[in-house]
């Protein structure tokens, strides 16, 4: 008897570079398409006939699909394989992007993104979790490096591409640019992706999804309304939500800690150093999505420059933000984040006070090396805080602490932008109280831009509240 026929086969080394890189494409290519639509809205609302509140949907049911995407994550990953996950994903986007450029109608497009937003939601958290089970503690920190180059390159090229391309093909080519992209990578995937992640299949509390959606869905689309407005606040649609969002919120936590085979592991927590990553990641990103949503008003609004202008000033920033976040990532290998984080804070102390102080005649020079130098300062300070506080969980919380920290950047996302709107809204109102002529464009630009003053001075503040947390970071030896 032939005693090779009796030994069971060994399973294929995983190539770790080809899987990062399958991903890296798909994310890449996701978060271009997302970012790309923003600069369109206006043409969207012309030719659909439809309102600004109508149009942010397609923001906030964005946002709203991956609050309630994210949590689940976890467990989603250890009850499908990479491969799977993957795939469904990148059919997810291909779906959503083909609906999308064939929509003729509003409600058909909306159906599209958040089609997209589910492939994107399931894509990022499992990227992340590949990262951490493939390369040593480290090593990760110039892997994760590259991750943060393209999550943030893809949304800096973004706007610019997209106003080349609305010009050109109206609205509608940004989908069809992307499909061939996303079938490239579907493809590159099905070639290249490896099963990565053990399967352990826990049970699913069904009560625990639930309460999971509706609170973490909850309070993104109650900060997303009121991002609509300062008087957006006392409404219902804002309270409603928030009330119930975080009743469910608590009531969740609770149950997690009861089960024995908890939907999202929030013992995760009880690593110190995780949960002053989570603490420092949210602050970041609050302070990223605050920039990322005023800067586009202030640039267009406030110094009346066209979308395609807007994007080439906004260009600069995440390019060195990317390339920022290559050497950071080898940096955090070498001497941990204590080194990293703090300077990125004392960079954004420094960058959003004088921000704080721009107007409508502030020189476009001034504004692309503040904005570049805030992005620098965001690199330092985002993927070091997140990789040093993954470093601290067991390899069975991986899953977990993915998932918290991207959904808690989800919500970090809708309230920074909520909050910044709504100072915006009120510094904007003020300065029309007094204003002699409000129908005078000119006027009108010095309203939007001491708006843009007022949101800044909270900016300025969560860098404070983050430089002070970024003193008690430790480096994790694994």
């Amino acid at each position: 008897m032939n005693m090779n026929l009796a030994m069971p086969m060994e399973k294929p080394a995983i190539k770790p570079t080809p899987v990062l890189a399958t991903l890296l494409i798909g994310v890449f290519i996701g978060l271009f398409n997302q970012t790309a639509l923003n600069m369109a809205f206006t043409n969207v609302m012309s030719d659909f006939h439809i309102r600004t509140s109508d149009v942010q949907w397609l923001t906030t049911g964005y946002m709203l699909v991956l609050g309630i995407l994210v949590p689940i994550s976890g467990i989603i990953i250890q009850w499908f394989t990479t491969r799977t996950i993957f795939i469904s994903s990148l059919l997810l986007s291909i779906v959503g992007a083909l609906f999308a450029g064939l929509s003729s109608n509003f409600e058909m497009l909306l159906i599209a993104r958040i089609v997209q937003a589910m492939g994107v939601g399931l894509l990022m958290p499992l990227m992340t979790n590949v990262i951490l089970v493939l390369y040593p503690p480290q090593k990760r920190g110039t892997v994760m490096g590259l991750m943060v180059l393209v999550m943030m390159v893809a949304p800096a090229i973004g706007p610019t591409l997209s106003g080349l391309i609305i010009d050109s093909l109206g609205w509608h080519g940004i989908f069809w640019i992307c499909l061939p992209l996303l079938a490239f990578s579907f493809i590159f995937g099905l070639i290249y992706m490896q099963n990565v992640s053990k399967l352990t299949k826990p049970k699913v509390d069904v009560l625990s999804i639930v309460l999971s959606s509706i609170g973490f869905g909850g309070i993104v689309y109650g900060f997303s309304s009121a991002g609509k407005g300062v008087g957006a606040w006392g409404q219902p649609n804002v309270i409603l939500p928030l009330v119930v969002g975080m009743v469910s919120l608590i009531v969740f936590s609770l149950r997690q800690f009861k089960l024995a085979q908890p939907m999202l592991n929030l013992r995760v927590f009880q690593s110190p150093m995780f949960t002053l990553g989570v603490v420092i990641n949210f602050l970041c990103m609050l302070l990223n999505l605050s920039l990322s949503i005023l800067m586009p008003m202030y640039l267009k609004g406030g110094l009346l420059l066209t979308a395609f202008a807007a994007g080439l000033v906004l260009l600069p920033g995440g390019i060195l933000n990317g390339l920022t976040s290559l050497i950071t990532g080898r940096l955090f290998d070498r001497y941990g984040p204590k080194y990293l984080v703090i300077p990125g804070f004392l960079i954004a102390i420094i960058t959003t006070f004088l921000f704080s102080g721009i107007s409508s005649t502030t020189s476009v020079i001034m504004i692309v090396v503040l904005h570049s130098c805030t992005f620098i300062g965001i690199a330092l300070i985002m993927m070091p805080a997140q990789t040093n506080g993954l470093n601290q969980l067991k390899r069975e919380y991986y899953p977990d602490g993915s998932a918290v920290m991207g959904t808690l950047q989800q919500v970090a996302g809708a309230i920074g932008v909520a909050i910044a709107i709504s100072n915006l809204a009120s510094g904007q109102a003020h300065f029309m109280e007094t204003a002699t002529d409000p129908s005078n464009p000119a006027i009108l630009a010095e309203a939007l831009s001491a708006g843009v003053q007022n949101a800044f001075l909270f900016v300025f503040v969560i860098a404070v509240i983050g430089f002070v947390s970024s003193l008690f970071i430790k480096r994790i030896r694994v």
